[in-house]
């Protein structure tokens, strides 16, 4: 073939090539930008913002194991110490794989009920490394994985705070099985209503930033009536009870104060000033509480003991968590030097009055603390005292009834169904433990070992 010959050929080859490649280029072209808008659409998580959240998630699971179960530990008697510590262990580990079969979807699944999640995300379908979860701020993301898991511990903690108020004679069993039924039929709707977007609580406006309603007066009102059906413990008012430990106490309560930062901080969910303002709070009104309680013991007692210091350290966390990024640092305070008087008359006054055996004071400290928590939070939020400012249109008193209602709610849902769960596991395995074992101690009667021997 001659040059002029295959230069023709080739000619009408690029020709025929360019005609048939025309169409894809063009729409090649015209597809480019379509693309590039969309990936400048999608957000993408922050890398500080994600290593913020794993850092809150693994302080909040510190807030558990071992600052709990220290905390608790050392409120109960020597004989009772590991099986305290076994229950909050073995709670913990339950409602872990129970988040993620089906509790990160009933409460987060994207359903539109207002009361629970739906079934979307069971075995947590749909979530991967590449899935991202909104947080407070237009187009800002953090991947979903770690959401999940900040809101695991959450939901981890919650029922293990309950057996604070029958420790020393409740089965392992039983508080096993309560805890498993509770986190499923109480806390994972409670949590729904009042954090997702489609939550009937949080649809109305209610202000719980970190968990005044889900986390403390939940746990408190499951607490108080747990209280009342298990029963006092054997010798309740004769024996000497008094915590075996306020050494271990204070450095649980000593955890638990620097776990709780993760606990606040970290519900801002960015690593932003709304974080450290959280932070900012949670220094100062629970510091606020612990000179408030020492001072309330000192007119009545004559002295400030250290398990009113560990006490009023937990109280001021408790009410300064639903305002923790809302209200201002001077409303913290204020905050913190009022929860502790009436938590204190609560435990000192009202109970022996009722006459309940609440061990650990789980009703008198969460659910009191948490409820003056969640109404002074509606208070709390207003810009002239400092807060964060209310949603257009809405007053310091429509704010306040929000509040009200969101606490009623909590109340009566987890009241209510509190008690049924109750009845059914004391109907499949019962309750109480023989008084044989409560005298012997839980320790070795449940669990054939002892937190301590005697060399």
């Amino acid at each position: 073939m001659s040059f002029f010959k295959l230069s023709s050929t080739v000619t009408r080859v690029g020709a025929l090539s360019a005609a048939l490649l025309a169409p894809a280029i063009a729409f090649a072209q015209d597809a480019a930008p379509a693309a590039a808008a969309a990936a400048a659409a999608a957000p993408v998580p922050d890398k500080g913002d994600t290593a913020f959240m794993f850092i809150s998630t693994i302080l909040v699971l510190f807030m558990l194991v071992p600052g709990l179960a220290l905390f608790y530990g050392g409120l109960v008697r020597s004989k009772n110490m590991l099986s305290v510590l076994m229950q909050c262990t073995m709670i913990g580990a339950v409602v872990m794989l129970l988040w993620v079969i089906y509790g990160y979807s009933f409460a987060f699944g994207g359903g539109t009920s207002p009361y629970w999640g739906g079934t979307a995300k069971m075995f947590l379908a749909g979530v991967s490394t590449s899935t991202t979860a909104a947080t407070f701020s237009k187009g800002v993301v953090i991947p979903e994985f770690i959401f999940m898991l900040f809101q695991m511990t959450f939901a981890a903690i919650t029922p293990a705070l309950i057996i604070g108020a029958f420790a020393e004679r409740i089965k392992f069993g039983a508080a096993i099985l309560f805890c498993a039924l509770w986190a499923t039929f109480v806390y994972f709707p409670i949590a729904h209503m009042v954090w997702d977007s489609n939550g009937m609580l949080f649809k109305m406006g209610a202000l719980d930033f970190a968990g005044g309603t889900v986390v403390h007066i939940n746990a408190g009102i499951a607490g108080i009536v747990g209280a009342i059906l298990v029963g006092k413990r054997v010798g309740f008012g004769k024996d000497m009870m008094a915590p075996h430990s306020m050494t271990l106490t204070m450095v649980g309560a000593s955890m638990l104060w620097v776990g709780w930062f993760g606990f606040n901080a970290g519900s801002n969910l960015e690593a932003s000033g709304g974080a450290m303002l959280a932070t900012v709070n949670t220094f100062v009104a629970t510091a606020a509480a612990i000179i408030s309680w020492s001072l309330v013991e000192t007119f009545t007692r004559g002295k400030a003991s250290m398990l009113g210091g560990a006490s009023g350290m937990v109280a001021g966390l408790v009410a300064i968590t639903p305002a923790a990024g809302i209200a201002g640092p001077m409303g913290a305070i204020v905050m913190g030097l009022i929860v502790s008087p009436l938590c204190y008359f609560f435990v000192s006054v009202v109970k022996n009055k009722f006459g309940y055996d609440d061990t650990a004071d789980v009703f008198g400290v969460h659910c009191v603390g948490g409820i003056f928590g969640a109404i002074a939070t509606g208070i709390f939020a207003s810009a002239s005292l400092g807060g964060v400012g209310y949603a257009d249109g809405v007053t310091m008193g429509s704010q306040v009834v929000v509040q009200l209602t969101a606490v009623v709610t909590t109340i009566l849902w987890c009241g209510i169904g509190s008690a049924i769960l109750y009845k059914i596991v004391d109907v499949v395995m019962g309750l109480r433990v023989p008084a044989e074992a409560e005298r012997e101690g839980l320790d070795l009667a449940s669990h054939g070992e002892a937190a301590y021997h005697n060399s």
